[in-house]
């Protein structure tokens, strides 16, 4: 063949690195995005946060200018060392160290469930080797105080040499479990629950309650009262009595000396009513302040010799990352305006009010693509005066009205809960019952779409919910 030249067009996309950077930017979450600017931060000696007040957000501001190192004079220059976080948020209070958007606060020190049950054990008459097959057992609870593993596993896993039966590990168990909390050392809900009921004083309530505790805990969960009352010869009155009794005991016991973790959110957007409309705007405490070094913006500017091509570099990296960070937060408020202009009705009434919406009505609105959309809509956190919510909250699917129009899946399950809450104990609403309710107001729901509905809010089904 002849090789011969050919001229073709064509056209294609081609994503330049500050386009990838800004869709990078726009999908991190507020400690995503507070990590990535600190590695930046680290990385870019010319990019640094303000330390006091500025007139905008994210605004290319150039700084006062500092004493140039000796690196700086001779071309490479050496980052400033002043890294300010302006992430604190002020209506969460407390004292916050950190730049993340996502705090942990954690609860005073207390002493774990195994300290304080070695503490009970130092303060026993017990002998040497029943302590220290007590403190065996003690290591082998879970957080929640349950021994879960057999006795005859823990005598085999004994050396030789020790002579460890399962007798003797069951006599330290009977010590163990005269500890406090009551209830601790249990093998299974039924003896954590028998273990508790021990120590209260004898009555006909209490005997009906071990008795139930210990060997018919399973009609009790299944609320087959019918079954409990032929097995245990109780009447209603005493029935009852003993369901609240255990009711009120701790199936957890361990579970009080657990290290429990609060995380707080710094919301990205705030929703305020403002002369009887609802206005989104931006929570200034979760937008990064950044400026451009001035010393080093200078120094770039100088002719390019040494290291002067590596700082126009690193300048035009930092102006990039300061309009992207702008821009992003500029497409959230955006986002977060058409959501509040169309969930108003939210705002002013609750869940029952939600509209049912989709990502593809606010992208058509602001001109967007239905992917941005979902990347702001993600990880992304709304304050309202009914609660902190991520943008996603506000869409859902819908179902249809008898009327022709649309009711929102998240207006049906407050809907549904708002129901549940009002039924009666004794004659709760089974799934059809509550379908049928909600066809006579016009939504018409199918009785399997009620019980996923119920079954997403957690609320048992209708013979679980009965009581005596």
């Amino acid at each position: 063949m002849k090789p011969t030249l050919q001229f073709r067009l064509s056209q294609h996309l081609t994503l330049t690195p500050q386009l990838q950077q800004s869709i990078r930017l726009l999908q991190l979450s507020t400690v995503e995005l507070n990590q990535e600017i600190e590695r930046l931060l680290m990385e870019n000696p010319i990019l640094e946060r303000e330390d006091g007040e500025s007139d905008a957000a994210g605004a290319v501001q150039e700084s006062p200018p500092r004493a140039p190192s000796a690196e700086a004079a001779g071309g490479a220059p050496e980052r400033p060392e002043d890294f300010a976080a302006d992430f604190a948020a002020p209506w969460r209070g407390g004292d916050d160290e950190g730049d993340d958007g996502d705090r942990t606060h954690a609860a005073p020190d207390t002493p774990t469930l195994r300290d304080h049950l070695n503490s009970e054990l130092a303060l026993t008459n017990l002998g040497a080797r029943d302590r220290t097959l007590a403190g065996l057992l003690i290591d082998a609870l879970d957080e929640d105080g349950y021994l879960t593993q057999p006795l005859e596993e823990i005598a085999a896993l004994m050396p030789p040499d020790a002579e460890v039966s399962v007798e003797e590990l069951a006599i330290a168990l009977r010590h163990l479990q005269n500890f406090e909390p009551a209830g601790v050392g249990a093998r299974s809900p039924g003896e954590c629950l028998c273990l508790q009921i021990r120590n209260l004083p004898q009555d006909a309530v209490r005997d009906l309650a071990l008795a139930i505790a210990g060997r018919h805990l399973e009609l009790l969960a299944a609320r087959d009262y019918v079954r409990l009352k032929n097995l245990t010869g109780a009447d209603d009155a005493t029935l009852r009595a003993a369901q609240q009794l255990i009711r009120g005991l701790n199936p957890r016991p361990g579970a009080c000396f657990a290290r429990v973790e609060a995380r707080y959110v710094v919301p990205d957007v705030v929703v305020r009513k403002v002369r009887n409309v609802w206005r989104a705007s931006l929570n200034p405490e979760a937008m990064p302040r950044l400026r451009v070094n001035r010393l080093y913006a200078e120094l770039a500017a100088r002719p390019r010799n040494g290291g002067g091509n590596a700082l126009a570099s690193q300048l035009q990296e930092a102006r990039w990352l300061i309009k992207n960070v702008q821009q992003r937060f500029d497409t959230i408020l955006r986002v977060s305006q058409a959501i509040v202009d169309r969930q108003r009705n939210f705002l002013e009434h609750g869940e029952v009010a939600m509209r049912p919406m989709v990502l593809r009505e606010i992208a058509d609105v602001l001109g967007v693509h239905e992917s941005t959309v979902s990347r702001v809509t993600t990880q992304k956190y709304m304050a309202t005066p009914r609660g902190t919510f991520e943008l996603k909250y506000f869409f859902g699917s819908h179902v249809a009205t008898d009327t022709g129009g649309a009711a929102s899946s998240t207006a049906i399950r407050a809907l549904i809960k708002q129901l549940v809450a009002a039924e009666d104990a004794h004659a709760p609403l089974s799934d059809s019952r509550i379908a049928q309710i909600l066809g006579e107001q016009g939504i018409v729901v199918a009785r399997r779409t009620i019980a996923k509905y119920r079954e997403s809010l957690q609320i048992p089904p209708v013979n679980q919910r009965k009581s005596l």
